[in-house]
C-alpha cells in the first residue's frame, strides 16, 4: 500500500469504522435469527436490519457533530454530551426501528401504530446501550488518534533534533581537520619546504572535495570510507614520507557495509598524532575491517607508545582526548545508540588499538 492510499484511509476511516461496525451489527441479528426464526423470515427481517443501520449510520452521523462541536470544551462537557447525547440519538432511533419493523409484516403504516410500552422498552434494553457503547468506542478511539498524532509529533521532533546533532557533529570535524592540516602545511613553509608544502595544498583541496560531495548525514560503503581515508593519508605521506608505513587487511564482506561518513579519519589523526608524528623513525599505522556475524568491527592499530598504566585504569572516553574521537563517539552515540563500541587497548607488543563495532547492514 502507498503513502497516497494510507492517506486516504487515514481521512476517510470514521465512514469506514461506520460501514464496518453496523455491518457486523446487521450480520450477528441476522445470524442469531437463523437459530430462532423460521426461514421464510430471514429475508425481511435481513432487510429491515439492514435498513436499522442505514439509519443508525445517520443517526450516529449527527451525534458526531455534536461531539466535535463540544470536543474542545473539556473532559466534563464532553461526558455530558456523550451521555444525553447517546439517550437523544436512541430517542429518534427507536420509533424508526418499532415502524420498519412491522412494515413487511402489513401490521402498521405511520409511526402512531407503535406503542409507546413498546418505544421505551427498545429504547431502555437495546438502542440506549448501543448509542453508548458507540459513543465510547468514537471516544476511544478519538483518544487514540490523538495519542498517535502527538506520539508521531514528539518522533518527527526527535528526528529532527537527531539529525540536528549529526549535522552539527558531523560539521565539527571539517574546521578540526582543516586547521591540523593547514597547520602541518604552515610549519612545511617555514621549513622552506615548499615542494611538499605545494603537493600537500593539492591533495587537501582533491580531499575537501571528495568530502563535499556526500551528506553528512550519508551512510557510505567502508570501501568508499577507505578510499576517502587515503585521500586522507596521502596528505600526511607528503609530511612524513617514509615515516609513515601503511597496512590494509579488509575482507570483501566488510568493504561492503555501510558506516558513517569520515568515521575512520579523525582515529587515524589520533594515530599519526600520537604515535608517528612523536618517534622519529615513525612507525606503522594498520586498518582491518571484518564482518562477524551481524556486526562490523573496524580497527585501527599503530606501534606508538600506547596508553599509560594510569590510563588504562580509567575510561578514556571519559578522558579529553580531543575533538575527533569525543565527536566519533557522539556521533556513534546518534546513530546507532547503545548499540554499538568505541574500545581502546594496548597491544601487546607495543602500540594503540581502537576498535568499533557497529552493525553490519549493507541496505
Amino acid at each position: 500500500m502507498n503513502i497516497s492510499s494510507f492517506d486516504f484511509l487515514r481521512t476517510k476511516q470514521f465512514w469506514i469504522f461506520q460501514l464496518l461496525g453496523w455491518g457486523f451489527w446487521t450480520f450477528m441479528l441476522v445470524l442469531r435469527d437463523l437459530f430462532f426464526v423460521p426461514s421464510e423470515y430471514i429475508s425481511p427481517r435481513a432487510l429491515i436490519f439492514a435498513t436499522s443501520a442505514i439509519a443508525g449510520i445517520l443517526v450516529t452521523s449527527g451525534l458526531r457533530i455534536a461531539f466535535h462541536m463540544v470536543w474542545e470544551r473539556g473532559f466534563i462537557i464532553r461526558f455530558l454530551v456523550g451521555w444525553f447525547g447517546s439517550f437523544t440519538a436512541a430517542l429518534v432511533w427507536q420509533p424508526f426501528q418499532n415502524f420498519i419493523a412491522l412494515i413487511p409484516f402489513g401490521e402498521v403504516t405511520d409511526f402512531s401504530a407503535t406503542s409507546t410500552g413498546d418505544l421505551f422498552d427498545g429504547l431502555l434494553r437495546n438502542s440506549f446501550p448501543l448509542m453508548l457503547i458507540w459513543s465510547g468506542l468514537y471516544f476511544i478511539i478519538k483518544y487514540y488518534q490523538l495519542f498517535q498524532a502527538e506520539k508521531e509529533k514528539n518522533l518527527r521532533s526527535e528526528a529532527l533534533a537527531h539529525e540536528a546533532q549529526l549535522l552539527m557533529l558531523r560539521y565539527q570535524l571539517n574546521p578540526h581537520f582543516l586547521f591540523n592540516t593547514l597547520n602541518a602545511i604552515s610549519t612545511l613553509v617555514l621549513a622552506q619546504a615548499t615542494v611538499q608544502a605545494n603537493e600537500m595544498l593539492t591533495k587537501l583541496s582533491k580531499f575537501l572535495r571528495y568530502s563535499l560531495d556526500h551528506s553528512p548525514l550519508d551512510l557510505v560503503t567502508l570501501a568508499h570510507e577507505l578510499d576517502s581515508a587515503r585521500l586522507y593519508l596521502d596528505i600526511e605521506k607528503v609530511r612524513f614520507v617514509e615515516r609513515l608505513k601503511l597496512e590494509f587487511a579488509v575482507s570483501p564482506e566488510a568493504e561492503m557495509a555501510l558506516v558513517p561518513t569520515m568515521i575512520l579519519q579523525p582515529i587515524i589523526e589520533n594515530s599519526i598524532k600520537h604515535a608517528i608524528s612523536k618517534s622519529e623513525t615513525g612507525g606503522t599505522i594498520r586498518i582491518a575491517a571484518q564482518r562477524l556475524q551481524d556486526r562490523l568491527r573496524l580497527e585501527v592499530v599503530d606501534d606508538g607508545p600506547g596508553l599509560s598504566d594510569q590510563t588504562v585504569k580509567r575510561d578514556v572516553l571519559t578522558m579529553s582526548k580531543g575533538v575527533g574521537v569525543s565527536n566519533i563517539e557522539n556521533r556513534l552515540k546518534e546513530t546507532y545508540g547503545s548499540n554499538h563500541k568505541l574500545q581502546f587497548s594496548n597491544v601487546e607488543t607495543g602500540g594503540l588499538r581502537v576498535t568499533v563495532e557497529i552493525p553490519y547492514d549493507t541496505k
